[in-house]
């Protein structure tokens, strides 16, 4: 049986965005509130991108643009910045010794 990660992930952010959604209903008249809300996200969206994410893209161009391939069919691209998509294009013109330094 092979672990899939993504619906692991799905089952155990279920909760925790039943949670978000409440509470962002709760405060919906609230706009700090949702303010300070939106701002953790955010940080917790940096958080995972600039860290685990970004450690956890493959070094070898092909694998690369592969994971490209894939997010664009499945519709799955998180809100990525211009200079974060950017450094994605600039690793695809890399050879692939150039990569590995």
């Amino acid at each position: 049986m092979q672990y899939d990660g993504r619906e692991t992930i799905q089952k155990k952010l279920k909760p925790a965005l039943k949670t978000l959604r409440e509470l962002s209903e709760l405060h919906r008249d609230d706009p700090e509130s949702l303010l300070v809300l939106l701002h953790d996200l955010e940080a917790l969206h940096r958080d995972i991108q600039e860290d685990a994410f970004r450690e956890s893209l493959p070094e070898d161009r092909q694998k690369l643009f592969a994971l490209l391939k894939t997010m664009e069919r499945s519709g799955g691209w998180p809100y990525i910045p211009r200079l974060q998509l950017r450094t994605f294009i600039d690793l695809l013109q890399h050879d692939p010794v150039d990569m590995a330094a």
